[in-house]
């Protein structure tokens, strides 16, 4: 009986064809948030996090705490206490064993990549905002979060900016070189988890840390939401 290898060149073709559209499918969602956070007011539910896979199905459920004053809108300027609402760009992941930055960002330092690498998350870490002496007020990473537009798009071909400006920087505090920034971290009081307990960031414990650690990355998206109202912007 003759053999056809070119039907078989053909299938093997198709197969492989497909399996570049299988995975450029399960890439398609990386337009969606990776993660989303829904904060509720004490007595009215609880505030967690939900960790969501590439097909957009949900690996992860857990506690987090948030501003101790509340939240402001989407759009809103970060005040101290406060946590934001709105989607949001990760733009830096940091932590003793891990070092990622958007370019624009540490262009915007003023110091070099190995710098930062080697003393950024080191210099964060020994920061004692509340007093205690313990430092350790970020756990073991940090996720910085960016605001984008309420639209997530661009218009006429420019790149969309945030409603307002925000004030995030590098800057020195309590003789301290750090990145200043609204964020996902972790916490060395875990009572805070689950409260409004926080000067405005996110807090998760240190189990669902790793893992946020492990399966995000620089540019993936998260959401904050809630359906409780916000503190109005004017006050």
């Amino acid at each position: 009986m003759r053999r056809f290898p070119s039907i078989r060149l053909c299938l093997c073709c198709f197969s492989v064809a497909v399996l570049a559209l299988r995975s450029e499918a399960e890439e398609l969602p990386h337009a969606c948030p990776r993660l989303v956070i829904e904060l509720c007011r004490a007595g009215e539910g609880i505030s967690q996090g939900r960790l969501l896979n590439r097909a957009g199905g949900v690996k992860m459920t857990f506690p987090v705490g948030y501003g101790r004053e509340g939240w402001l809108a989407e759009g809103s300027r970060f005040r101290g206490g406060y946590s934001l609402l709105g989607r949001f760009k990760i733009n830096a992941i940091l932590a003793i064993d891990r070092f990622d930055m958007a370019p624009a960002l540490v262009a915007r330092s003023g110091k070099s990549e190995a710098f930062l690498r080697a003393n950024l998350f080191r210099n964060m870490g020994r920061i004692d905002f509340d007093g205690d002496g313990r430092g350790g007020e970020y756990g073991a990473g940090f996720l910085s979060l960016e605001p984008i537009s309420a639209g997530g798009g661009s218009k006429g071909g420019e790149a969309a900016k945030p409603a307002v400006d925000q004030p995030f920087a590098f800057n020195v505090y309590d003789g301290v070189f750090r990145w200043y920034s609204f964020a996902i971290h972790g916490t060395q009081d875990e009572a805070r988890v689950g409260r409004a307990a926080t000067g405005g960031c996110i807090n998760v414990g240190a189990t669902h840390l790793e893992s946020l650690l492990a399966e995000l990355r620089v540019e993936d998206l998260v959401e904050i939401v809630t359906n409780s109202d916000p503190v109005p912007t004017n006050q």
